[in-house]
Parts: C-alpha cells; sequence; structure tokens
C-alpha cells in the first residue's frame, strides 16, 4: 500500500522496500536488478553500485556512459569516508580562446560558433566515469571485475525493452543523433526513433565491456578503445584542441575527504569541491536551523518562501566562489560555519523579488545510485555524460559514447569559468549521506544540475524537521530558484499567488530536479529504500539469506 499521510498537501506514487541483506535504487529496473544480483552473489555494496553504474551505461545511454564523469561518496563499515571524484577534464591541449563566442552576453555563457562545446570532437573533455568505477571497485569491492560488468554485458548483447523515458530522450534529440552515423543507426532505425518496448542489441558495446572486464579501464586509458576514441575525435578538423592518448593515459581519479555539518543533532556529509553540495547544503540547513520548520504547515508560504530565500542566498555565495580547488580559493570553512550562517540570516528579506543572475549550464541528464549492504558499506553515487546522450557521436566499433564536458566552460577567456588545462568546472551533485548518534540514518541523491542541491536539503528538511517517510521525503514537491523567478512544483500551485504576493515571480514547472533515490537505515539494521515519481526509479531490496551450514533436507 502506498503511503499517504493526512499531514501533507500530497500523494506518494511509489512504494518503498525494505531487506535486510541489501537494498540497491536506482534509476532503472535493470540497474537495481544488477546491482541486487551482486549482493545476492556474495558481493558488497561497492560491487553492487559498479555493476548498477555499467548496467545503466547500457539501459540510460543518454544519462551515463563509461566516458564521462562523476562522484562516488562512499562510507565503508569501518566509518572510513571519502569521495572518489571521477569528473571530467579540459585536456592539456586546450586553451581559453579554443571556442569562438557568439554574441555577448554578460551574464550567460555566450554561444559558440557551430555548437561545436556542445557537439562532436572538440567538445569531449578527458572521461573519469571508468577509472574512478574500476579504481573504487579494485580497491573495495570482493567480486571480480568480470563478474561486477556481467548484467551489463548480457543487457548489451542480448538486447532490452526500450521505455518511454529512453525513446523521449532520442526523440528530444534525433535531429543531432542523425548527424552521427554511429547514433543514427542505432537509435534512429529507419530514419525515426523505436517505440517504447522495442528490443535495444548494442553488440559492439558489449564486446566493449568485455575487453573492460579482460583489462580493466586500461582498454580505454592508453590501449585499444582509447585509441579508436582519439581517432574518431581526430578527424574532426575543427582548429580546437583535442583529447589525446597522453590525457587518457595522464589521466587518475581523486580521492577527496567529505565535508561534514551538523544540524538539529544529525552530521550531513556531502562532497567537497569541485563540488557544490558539501559546502552549500550545510550552509543552507545551518541558516534554517535557526527557524522551527517543524512547526510550520509543509505548505505554508512562508515556509516556501524561507527556503526559497535560504537556497538564493546559497546560489550568491555559490557564484562568488566555485570551481576546481586547484585553480580557485574557496572559503570552505567560512562557508559551513555556523558563524557565517548567522551573519547570512540577515540577507534573508520579507519581501521576494527576482535580480539578474548568470546562468552556467550544467547537466540535467545525470543517473543516481543508492545502494548499501549488510555489513555497514554504503555508495551514494552521481555520474553522467553531461547533456543527453553526450556529445552527440559514437566511435565506430565500440558503442561508447563520449562526454561533452566542455559545453559546462565558459568560452570567454578571462573569467573564472574559462577553460584551462586539466580543470574541472563545479558541479551541482549531492550524493549525501546523514548520520545520527554516529550511526547512518539515511543516504541519497539525484539528478538534476543546478536544482541537485537544493533538492538535497530539502529531503533532509522533511525528514528531520517534518518526520516524513523516506518515500514521502523523496517524493515531496520541491520549490528552487537562483534568485531569479521561482519554481515550484504542481502539487505546490496552489500557493503560487500567495508567493507572487510576496514579491516572487513564480513558475509552476513538471519537475524540479530527478529522480530522487535514497536509503533509511533502521536501528535494528532493516534497510529501507525510496525512489521517487521523477523518473524510472526502482527499489531492488535482499532479504533472507543462506541456510545454516547444519541445515539440510533428509528423506
Amino acid at each position: 500500500m502506498l503511503p499517504t499521510s493526512a499531514d501533507f498537501p500530497f500523494a506518494c506514487r511509489k512504494a518503498p522496500a525494505s531487506g535486510a541483506g541489501g537494498v540497491v535504487v536506482t534509476n532503472h529496473p535493470l540497474g537495481s536488478a544488477a546491482g541486487s544480483a551482486m549482493l545476492a552473489a556474495g558481493g558488497n555494496a561497492i560491487d553492487a553500485a559498479v555493476a548498477s553504474l555499467f548496467t545503466l551505461t547500457v539501459v540510460e545511454p543518454m544519462m551515463v556512459g563509461i566516458a564521462g564523469g562523476g562522484l562516488s561518496h562512499v562510507r565503508l563499515a569501518s566509518g572510513e569516508d571519502f569521495v572518489v571524484d571521477a569528473l571530467s577534464t579540459a585536456p592539456a591541449g586546450s586553451r581559453p580562446d579554443m571556442f569562438t563566442p557568439v554574441g555577448d552576453n554578460a551574464l550567460s555563457y555566450p554561444r559558440v560558433e557551430g555548437r561545436r562545446n556542445a557537439l562532436g570532437a572538440a567538445a569531449v573533455a578527458v572521461p573519469g566515469n571508468l577509472a574512478g568505477w574500476t579504481e573504487l571497485h579494485a580497491r573495495h569491492g570482493r567480486l571480480p571485475l568480470a563478474d561486477v560488468l556481467a548484467p551489463a554485458v548480457g543487457h548489451a548483447r542480448r538486447g532490452f525493452a526500450i521505455s518511454p523515458y529512453l525513446v523521449n530522450a532520442i526523440r528530444d534529440c534525433a535531429a543531432d543523433l542523425a548527424l552521427d552515423p554511429g547514433m543514427a543507426a542505432l537509435y534512429l532505425p529507419g530514419g525515426a526513433p523505436p517505440e517504447a518496448g522495442a528490443r535495444l542489441v548494442q553488440a559492439d558495446y558489449a564486446d566493449t565491456l568485455e575487453t573492460i572486464g579482460r583489462e580493466g579501464a586500461g582498454a580505454l586509458y592508453g590501449g585499444a578503445l582509447g585509441r579508436a576514441l582519439v581517432e574518431y575525435l581526430a578527424r574532426d578538423t575543427g582548429p580546437e584542441a583535442r583529447l589525446t592518448l597522453d590525457d587518457l593515459a595522464a589521466y587518475r581519479p581523486k580521492w577527496r575527504a567529505p565535508i561534514a555539518g551538523q544540524y538539529r543533532g544529525y552530521e550531513v556529509i556531502g562532497p567537497p569541491p569541485p563540488a557544490s553540495a558539501g559546502i552549500h547544503v550545510t550552509e543552507m540547513l545551518n541558516i534554517l536551523e535557526g527557524y522551527d520548520l517543524g512547526a510550520m504547515e509543509f505548505d505554508d508560504p512562508a515556509r516556501l518562501h524561507l527556503l526559497l530565500e535560504t537556497i538564493r542566498i546559497a546560489f550568491e555565495d555559490r557564484r562568488s566562489a566555485s570551481g576546481d580547488p586547484d585553480f580557485v580559493d574557496i572559503p570552505v570553512g567560512k562557508f559551513t560555519s555556523k558563524a557565517y550562517a548567522a551573519e547570512a540570516r540577515a540577507r534573508l528579506r520579507d519581501l521576494g523579488g527576482a535580480v539578474p543572475v548568470a546562468h552556467y549550464p550544467e547537466s540535467h541528464n545525470t543517473t543516481h545510485v543508492t545502494v548499501a549492504d549488510r555489513d555497514g558499506n554504503i555508495v551514494t553515487a552521481t555520474h553522467t555524460i553531461n547533456s543527453l546522450f553526450g556529445a552527440r557521436i559514437m566511435v565506430p566499433g565500440t558503442g561508447i559514447i563520449p562526454n561533452n564536458y566542455m559545453y559546462n566552460f565558459d568560452p570567454v577567456p578571462g573569467r573564472a569559468l574559462s577553460v584551462a588545462p586539466g580543470k574541472r568546472v563545479p558541479t551541482s551533485m549531492a550524493p549525501t549521506i546523514v548520520l545520527k548518534d554516529g550511526r547512518p540514518a539515511f543516504a541519497l541523491g539525484l539528478p538534476g544540475a543546478v536544482r541537485i542541491f537544493p533538492s538535497a536539503m530539502q529531503a533532509i528538511v522533511n525528514l528531520v524537521d517534518h518526520g516524513m517517510s523516506l518515500q514521502q521525503a523523496v517524493e515531496a514537491p520541491r520549490v528552487w530558484t537562483e534568485g531569479a523567478h521561482v519554481e515550484i512544483e504542481p502539487a505546490l500551485a496552489d500557493r503560487a499567488a500567495a508567493l507572487t504576493a510576496m514579491g516572487h515571480e513564480v513558475r509552476v514547472v513538471p519537475h524540479i530536479g530527478g529522480g530522487m533515490n535514497a536509503i533509511a537505515f533502521g536501528p535494528d539494521g532493516a534497510l529501507t529504500g525510496a525512489a521517487c515519481w521523477r523518473a524510472d526509479g526502482t527499489v531492488a531490496a535482499l532479504g533472507g539469506g543462506l541456510a545454516s551450514a547444519s541445515t539440510r533436507f533428509v528423506i
């Protein structure tokens, strides 16, 4: 039965699932099944998360791939907590002036000639996903890499039923996909998108995954797969720098210490720069700690206004200092301090009002997995190829779809986020783990670009202040702003007039951010997973287990 509550102005569309043997939550049923299969085979949460991510590259090819980037936040049963930063980087030969801007927009990134930072060879940054996943697995997984890859190989080799979600993504990008022979052949058979339920077979990609199972990440970072990628990109004769074999060979994931904040007796742990979540989720919660949110109705316009003003302040501070910590000095201690939050409350306005806000492109098209095993290992990971279908090209004979991370750099030289060799761009990814009395309480994350970390913050408030169930917390309607217009989801549409009267320029949008995946940890060891309505999110929970050594059938 779906969870409901008369206390909240919405009803949940999905149901949670619980199991003491482990829980896997992803944004595709086959992704969740792949991770659960690893747990059933004796693997741990690391095996399960990596298996899910590889499988998602098959069944969510528009969202994620081995030639993309992202963050994996891991907490081991020992209590060790770290973030594997596998974000893509600008190639060594890239330059601040490598793209030719079209038009002049002081507030936002201008377009570039030929959309070359978004489509094709020049858009491809040095990929990090494969390196990050395999290094994490090598250090902390239990099962052989080939076993972890087996579900992905199977779905690529035999095919899977295309979801309506994937069909809609293909339709949205059809004009660009038609320009590349490999993409057109796979996703536009007969010149048109396939119907939902049609079977998608990716034999070349199955071969690629099997190669990785034998050779590891070296197949891409210096091996035949890398050579195929570099040679295909080199066919583009444009003036911009291209990814090289040296770039691939030099790439290393960064293992980073997360950022921890305190909120009403909970410890909230998130990724550090170049991610914004660890800093600014902590900052927002510190600001909100000065108010009794639990005493306010969930849809009280005064509460929504307070959330929106707090989010606005976080984005103001993000714009003032964010980026790759190897290139930019970011005052982490300042932004995450309780004293700074007390000062920031003076910036909260009684009346809202749109202000000019710079817009920086960031991928809306991402995937997320949250996994926990019976031993206490947790992985919450957000990964992408940036735009839908990345650079919208496919490396012949490999099935690999490269990222288009160069789109996230400012194409104008001399700015904070201009292109620079080896540089990572800021990300809103928010793979988050919440502790209570030193023990895991919740783990969560979601896709959705700049709407990610404000949505993660709201889920934490839902759980801590409003006492929502996990399912309610991930499905609850959200609000968002960067400081200009504000967005609210349809379940809050009847509060639009009140927010408008408070000075806000209100837009009711179909959804804010993407499908959140979360796990709650019960005091008795029970694990409960929840996925929200904003994606194909699915929970796979493992219960039961092997019989005792002395148990057998006797006739």
